[in-house]
């Protein structure tokens, strides 16, 4: 009865001391900004990409990326072929070639398009004013994103300023997040 209360206890400390990502639509984090400047990070994201699940379950999943996004960013989770109405920068963006039949790919958001996202995952920066600075594609680790999420809510970028310079930095760069 002992191990069984022991177990039991252990596993509801672990269930309410897992970090998560507090996830939000892109017009609340815009309007967030407006009296709280912060970075907006978005997930961009389909329903049948397998990297994008791996993405969620990995990385963002990972105690270390959900505590540093949530400190430094207003996150926003971005399905990329959705047929969800997003107003930004003055602008109606939505999915008229939504297919709701389909299980599978779709037609690409209004929304994907402003940003250039070609493939999936695709993470997207945006500045605290929601000016989009850059996107990076593909599935990363952890340790991986680190790099990303630190060059930006850190304003590091604004000092790189060619290849070489970023193949610098991620050489020094000193990793704090664990896989």
């Amino acid at each position: 009865m002992r191990k069984l209360f022991i177990v039991a206890f252990t596993l509801l400390w672990i269930s309410t001391n897992a970090q998560k990502i507090e996830w939000m639509t892109l017009e609340k984090a815009v309007e967030a900004q407006k009296t709280n400047p912060k970075k907006i990070f978005i997930d961009a994201y389909t329903v049948w990409c397998g990297p994008c699940k791996m993405l969620d379950k990995n990385t963002f999943g990972n105690k270390d990326v959900a505590k540093y996004i949530n400190e430094n960013y207003y996150p926003v989770k971005f399905n990329a072929e959705g047929n969800e109405t997003i107003n930004f920068q003055g602008k109606t963006y939505k999915n008229p070639g939504f297919n709701p039949n389909t299980s599978g790919r779709n037609s690409s958001h209004e929304l994907s398009g402003y940003f250039g996202v070609r493939a999936y995952p695709t993470m997207l920066f945006l500045d605290e004013s929601a000016n989009f600075l850059t996107p990076i594609t593909g599935y990363q680790t952890p340790r991986q994103l680190e790099i990303f999420l630190k060059i930006f809510a850190t304003d590091d970028y604004k000092n790189i300023k060619s290849q070489e310079e970023f193949g610098e930095y991620t050489t020094n760069f000193k990793h704090e997040f664990v896989e």
